[in-house]
């Protein structure tokens, strides 16, 4: 299928089958939300990849009984870090160091416009942008799964305190955002499989100058 055509395939699936997604198109999927965009591709967050059915057992009431999560080939849960510090920049550093040969000290101007970005906020408000770096995230893994042709659901409907204290993620210094179910639709028990898909059209979304 073309992007456009895997993106008219998708929906954000209601009820799935419990089949299991192979590995590789698992892989795969991972790897797209690896690559995503974000802010100094700093990808200040976690994904949580939850097969165990115990566990999932275990979030579907804090996710309000969704069935999407039990039923599931796998849970992705997105976390982010609870706060950027100057170790984790200066880990990142590195990491941009290591990967493209670079002296750490010729990335100092990098180093200082990263921690002068975001070093100066708050923890609130650094929260909220680490939140939204995770919604880059999701938009990749949405798109990619449906090019993979795997069914997802993207899921804001839970309660992330509840989820954070199953998954022990106060611990890890992270904070649920999101959750993804990854899976394949069950056709005769899904209501919106034959729902036609609801857009505004082009004329009213984009305005061009």
């Amino acid at each position: 299928m073309s992007l456009i055509d895997a993106l008219e395939w998708r929906y954000a699936t209601k009820r799935m089958n419990g089949n299991k997604i192979e590995s590789t198109k698992i892989d795969a999927l991972l790897s797209a939300i690896q690559l995503s965009a974000s802010g100094f591709g700093l990808q200040p967050y976690q994904i949580l990849v939850i097969e165990n059915p115990e566990i999932k057992a275990k979030i579907q009431p804090a996710a309000y009984n969704q069935p999407q999560v039990v039923e599931s080939s796998h849970l992705l849960v997105f976390a982010a870090w609870n706060e950027i510090t100057a170790e984790k920049i200066e880990n990142f550093i590195q990491l941009v160091s290591k990967t493209r040969n670079v002296p750490v000290e010729d990335l100092k101007p990098y180093h200082d416009s990263i921690a002068g970005a975001l070093l100066s906020r708050s923890v609130e408000d650094q929260v909220k942008w680490m939140d939204k770096q995770v919604y880059l995230a999701l938009g990749t893994a949405l798109a990619a799964a449906a090019k993979l042709e795997i069914d997802s659901t993207p899921m804001e409907g839970f309660k992330p305190a509840e989820v954070d204290a199953i998954l022990g993620l106060k611990e890890k210094g992270l904070h649920s955002v999101l959750m993804m179910a990854v899976g394949e639709r069950d056709a005769a028990s899904d209501f919106m499989v034959n729902a036609k898909k609801v857009r505004w059209p082009k004329e009213e979304l984009f305005i061009h100058l």
